[in-house]
């Protein structure tokens, strides 16, 4: 019966093609971001804002404690809670209770907020068009999709060192 496995190849080929995809895949990211982050698309929030928003759009009921959302958030956020206070002051989430927990609070997305979400998507998708079309095919940017994700899930089963 054939093998499904990888083939195994020598540590030192393994450890530089893992380092050079990881630099390429990290460069374009950044390179890519800078470019995202300069987009007239934000305004009246940040990007940063604006991220914890669509998290919020993608949790089950819109709702996340506040360890779960921070986990979850693209960008770093050193100061999740602040940032949690503004958007509250502004309308866009409210704290509610844990009904599992009552000691513990839930972060959630309302309505203004998933409004907010949604009119800065449009913008920002087409700004992730414009800079990701002419570099990737339709094809590309499906592999792209793929090999990202499994990367991204395969980190659960992979012990730390």
């Amino acid at each position: 019966m054939p093998s499904t496995s990888r083939p195994r190849s020598d540590a030192a080929g393994d450890t530089r093609a893992a380092v050079e995809s990881w630099e390429a895949l990290f460069r374009a990211q950044v390179t890519v971001l800078r470019r995202l982050a300069g987009d007239d698309v934000w305004d009246p929030i940040s990007m940063r804002e604006y991220d914890v928003l669509f998290t919020l759009s993608r949790c089950p009921s819109r709702r996340a404690r506040l360890h779960e959302l921070n986990r979850e958030v693209l960008l770093s956020q050193p100061s999740l809670s602040r940032m949690v206070e503004r958007l509250e002051s502004a309308g866009y989430v409210a704290r509610e209770p844990d009904p599992a927990d009552r000691r513990g609070t839930v972060v959630a997305l309302t309505e203004p907020g998933a409004a907010m979400q949604r009119r800065i998507g449009t913008r920002h998708a087409t700004s992730i068009r414009r800079y990701l079309g002419p570099a990737l095919d339709t094809d590309e940017l499906n592999t792209l999709h793929a090999l990202c994700e499994k990367l991204r899930l395969a980190q659960d089963s992979i012990p730390d060192a």
